[in-house]
């Protein structure tokens, strides 16, 4: 049989990973080839990057769309896990699990629309569209690529002890090219005794100009203004003017309208806005493909 749209993988993933436990990502992928007899050549045809397979890439963002849809979830790094959503779409019974069938989720409709909307299979049974031309295609799947990489990238953030985000933090900075001038320039504090503070990155030789940190690494709290103000304070004891507060999770309205009202400049990075910068900067993360859009050089053809 052909190779399977990534739409296709979506149930038998479910069904792979149905009894609850956390399971290798592997194990369910080796589940799924077996699942659809796939024969060893159609198991290893690669994409045309020849980076991957065919196959592995479609179980992959099969996985990806369910993980935001809140039917599975990755517990550690390479595993999946259903969730108590999954279990209630096996139990719907549907004949497959779809990008339109995750609609009915708010978390994955935020995720599915926060770019203008990617052709995600142009087969008859891929529940896509086609009517966007090549280019606006191929930056819409960028863009999507690029929102999946953010949100795995947070949830490995996540999953590391306190430490690793301090460390983060600071990297990032000096990527960004805060404190530019040496590769020392930046530090994490001490972890037991940091009194609100977890980075300092000095702009210059002397310390004249010092930025200082606060990361904290939160699952589904939201930071508050109270939160905030505390660390203002640290920065008064310091008598510093700039910081920068980073979080994996998000800011309350009030915490950003109290930034706004305050004579120091302080800068509130939100997990999104994290994962985006890290992407940005390189940090973490690093080119798996590239691809060259050429067009007519017209100055060629108009030589006298």
């Amino acid at each position: 049989m052909a190779i399977p749209d990534f739409q296709s993988c979506m149930r038998p993933l479910l069904e792979a990973v149905s009894d609850g436990e956390v399971h290798a990502f592997n194990e369910a992928f080796d589940r799924i080839c077996a699942h659809f007899q796939l024969t060893e050549g159609e198991i290893t045809e690669k994409l045309p990057s020849g980076k991957q397979t065919v196959i592995r890439n479609r179980v992959a963002w099969a996985r990806t769309y369910m993980n935001k849809a809140g039917l599975l979830t990755s517990p550690g790094r390479a595993q999946v896990q259903i969730t108590d959503r999954g279990l209630q779409a096996l139990a719907d019974k549907p004949d497959r699990v779809t990008v339109a069938y995750l609609k009915q989720y708010p978390e994955f409709v935020e995720f599915h629309t926060a770019k203008p909307k990617p052709v995600v299979d142009s087969s008859p049974s891929g529940d896509g569209d086609s009517d966007t031309d090549p280019l606006e295609r191929l930056e819409q799947a960028h863009g999507e690529i690029q929102d999946s990489l953010a949100g795995d990238l947070l949830e490995l953030i996540k999953q590391q002890p306190p430490q690793f985000l301090e460390n983060l933090v600071v990297e990032l900075l000096q990527a960004m090219g805060y404190g530019g001038w040496s590769e020392t320039s930046g530090a994490a504090t001490q972890y037991t005794s940091d009194g609100g503070i977890d980075g300092v990155i000095n702009e210059d030789p002397l310390g004249l100009e010092t930025i200082y940190l606060q990361a904290k690494r939160y699952t589904d709290n939201t930071v508050s203004r109270p939160d905030v103000q505390a660390f203002v304070g640290a920065l008064e004891m310091r008598r510093s003017r700039k910081g920068v507060y980073i979080t994996t999770s998000r800011f309350s309205r009030e915490a950003e309208d109290y930034i706004n009202m305050i004579e120091k400049k302080v800068v509130l990075i939100d997990g999104k806005k994290l994962a985006q910068l890290m992407i940005g900067y390189n940090l973490g993360v690093s080119v798996k493909s590239t691809y060259q859009v050429k067009s007519i050089d017209t100055d060629y053809f108009e030589q006298p």
